[in-house]
């Protein structure tokens, strides 16, 4: 049996379509394995082999632009292929409703502000109250939100104009990828200095989940709340880290946002 190593010396050379499909079977196992890990923040009905069949489609890409000779970890370069695929095919397809991305929007802003002007995060009840909803509603939103984020794949903007997202700041890796490669260091201190003012728990969770690749269940048990509850947990610290990142490349934005009140509020 060929190993690893021998198939992608083939494929390298040859281009074979059979030693393709090798590979393509050899890493099904990242699949699986980035599916698990957004399933958490999307919504139940969607079927979890439509999920399988998308990040398949990212393996297999990822598989044909692999480059072996520059000695990095294909693992790592397939799993943010593999993301990316599932993500892009999920919002060609508008799973959600306007309202949960807007709801996610005026979270972030208001976690944004709140911060700014207390000097530290923000409670739950005081979001609520920013946003004119009670707690309850808050934490309704806040798991809506959850489905929005979608990890932490939302385009950023460096003060220097480059493009990156936050998940590749955290994204512990030396790979760059192929077709584009950005010198995001400036964001990377940001987001350090964002996330160490977050309240400790929420810097666990982000250590635990996006360090030690713990699903939210897990996470739950560590820190003794349900996985609900470390749902929301994650939607407000990923819009937390937004909102503070975006007001510090943009200080002179002036933002489109009114309070809601909580008669407008409806169940997505």
């Amino acid at each position: 049996m060929e190993t690893i190593e021998h198939l992608w010396r083939r494929y390298s050379q040859t281009r074979d379509r059979s030693v393709r499909d090798q590979l393509v079977l050899n890493y099904a196992s990242l699949v699986k394995f980035v599916v698990g890990r957004l399933a958490i923040g999307l919504p139940p009905s969607l079927q979890q082999d439509d999920l399988i069949g998308f990040g398949t489609l990212g393996l297999i890409e990822a598989v044909d632009r692999f480059e072996p000779e520059r000695g990095f970890k294909f693992e790592t370069y397939a799993v943010t292929r593999i993301r990316g695929q599932i993500i892009d095919s999920l919002r060609s397809f508008d799973i959600l409703p306007r309202s949960v991305h807007r709801q996610a929007r005026q979270i972030e802003q208001a976690v944004a502000d709140l911060s700014q002007a207390l000097g530290r995060s923000p409670q739950a009840q005081e979001v609520a109250d920013r946003l004119g909803l009670n707690e309850e509603q808050y934490h309704t939103w806040l798991r809506h939100a959850n489905f929005a984020i979608l990890s932490l794949d939302r385009p950023l903007t460096t003060s220097e104009g480059e493009q990156t997202t936050l998940y590749d700041s955290l994204e512990d890796t030396t790979l760059p990828a192929p077709t584009e490669q950005v010198d995001d260091r400036e964001l990377k201190a940001e987001l350090v200095e964002a996330i160490t003012a977050l309240p400790e728990r929420e810097q666990l969770l982000i250590s635990l989940y996006y360090n030690d690749e713990l699903t939210m269940k897990e996470i739950g048990h560590i820190l003794n709340v349900s996985e609900s509850r470390v749902s929301q947990m994650h939607a407000k610290a990923m819009l937390t880290l937004r909102g503070l990142i975006r007001r510090r490349n943009e200080p002179n934005e002036v933002d489109d946002w009114r309070p809601v009140h909580a008669s407008t509020y409806a169940p997505a």
